[in-house]
């Protein structure tokens, strides 16, 4: 059963039907329009559902509201149209299956760009919208590295750790998905609009929210559940202990997945929720894209295990600057004419290939 999303946007506004009762509705009946021909008793026996809602359902399509909702859905799929969107249910195939799999899974998504099986490895790189030089060096290393190396990044595309992280999967010819809290026409920060592109271009930007959705504040923590939802793993950089990458992690705890964090400096608060969540036993420490490997690598298929092969068109120039003798990382980025950052990246995943050694003092050697 592959329901329409015409038919999820029009039960998606019935007053008292939530997502879980959205769910049971499909469920047992198909269609929007089958649900508007159930008697009371058909309507009570979905899970969720008793008289009062019942009441509820069947005066909404007896009365104009259901012209209204079907407007709006109507309303919905031009506008996609218009943006190259596509309206992803959750009983789609292409709808991520990890997702699928949480306690309140959204049931229709929203998205530019395509989602691909390579996604169902895909990790979370989060954190502050305030980092520090020390917090974006290390969201730049690790998602770099992990793009590089087949696995694509979510994050929130939010300002800080989250912008660092997609923008250095994207460096890394790599995958990167972002969720976001608004409507895919409403694109919070502004000065993002461009990075999106980039994301569709190499990814997906994916909302739950209709278009000309507000970046209301509620909107996020739903926002957090998703990027959590949809991935193997997350990565927390940097977070003060009341921060929204708390919210994601406490997420992803709650539905079974992995948790990293990178300890930070003790005084910084806006860093503290890392150091946090490692002395409380809840995320594993992490400095280096191996530390996520050896966990999440039982729970990869085939296809997203990083296998030693060809180095990509972004890690050559780095190979190329080796010898057989170690350099230090400052003299190998130099050589590449590349960033520190970028060519750390690199060689971590040229390492993981079976390319590169890495030596005692940031030095590396090619094999």
């Amino acid at each position: 059963m592959n329901p329409a999303p015409r038919d999820v946007l029009i039960l998606s506004r019935i007053p008292g039907v939530g997502s879980a009762r959205l769910r049971g509705l499909i469920a047992r009946f198909g269609s929007a329009g089958a649900v508007a021909a159930a008697h009371a008793a058909s309507l009570c026996a979905v899970e969720g559902i008793e008289e009062k809602t019942a009441s509820s359902i069947r005066a909404f399509f007896r009365s104009g509201a259901a012209a209204d909702a079907a407007r709006f859905a109507d309303s919905q799929a031009e506008r996609a149209a218009r943006a190259a969107a596509s309206l992803v249910t959750l009983w789609d195939p292409a709808y991520p299956p990890l997702l699928k799999n949480i306690y309140d899974p959204p049931p229709l998504l929203f998205v530019r760009g395509v989602l691909t099986a390579v996604d169902e490895g895909a990790v979370a790189v989060v954190g502050t919208r305030r980092p520090s030089a020390y917090g974006i060096v290390m969201a730049e290393r690790l998602a770099g590295s992990l793009a590089a190396s087949g696995i694509t990044v979510a994050s929130g595309l939010a300002r800080g750790i989250d912008a660092a992280a997609h923008a250095s999967a994207l460096r890394a010819g790599g995958r990167t998905l972002a969720v976001i809290g608004s409507g895919l026409d409403v694109m919070y920060p502004a000065e993002h609009r461009t990075l999106a592109e980039r994301i569709c271009a190499a990814g997906a930007v994916i909302s739950e929210l209709p278009f000309g959705s507000s970046p209301d504040a509620a909107n996020f923590p739903r926002r957090n559940r998703i990027v959590s939802g949809m991935t193997l793993a997350t990565v927390v950089v940097e977070t003060a202990p009341a921060g929204g990458a708390m919210i994601t992690a406490a997420m992803a705890l709650e539905e079974g997945r992995e948790v990293f964090a990178v300890p930070s400096a003790v005084a910084p608060q806006r860093a503290s929720g890392t150091n946090r969540l490692i002395r409380d036993g809840k995320a594993k420490l992490t400095e280096c894209v191996e530390d996520i490997f050896a966990e999440i690598a039982p729970r990869l298929s085939p296809r997203h295990v990083p296998a030693p092969g060809a180095p990509t068109l972004f890690e050559q120039p780095v190979l190329d600057a080796l010898t057989g003798e170690p350099l230090h990382v400052d003299l190998v980025a130099a050589r590449a004419h590349i960033a520190v950052p970028e060519a750390l990246a690199r060689l971590l995943a040229l390492e993981f290939k079976g390319a590169v050694r890495q030596m005692p003092g940031k030095r590396f050697v090619r094999l």
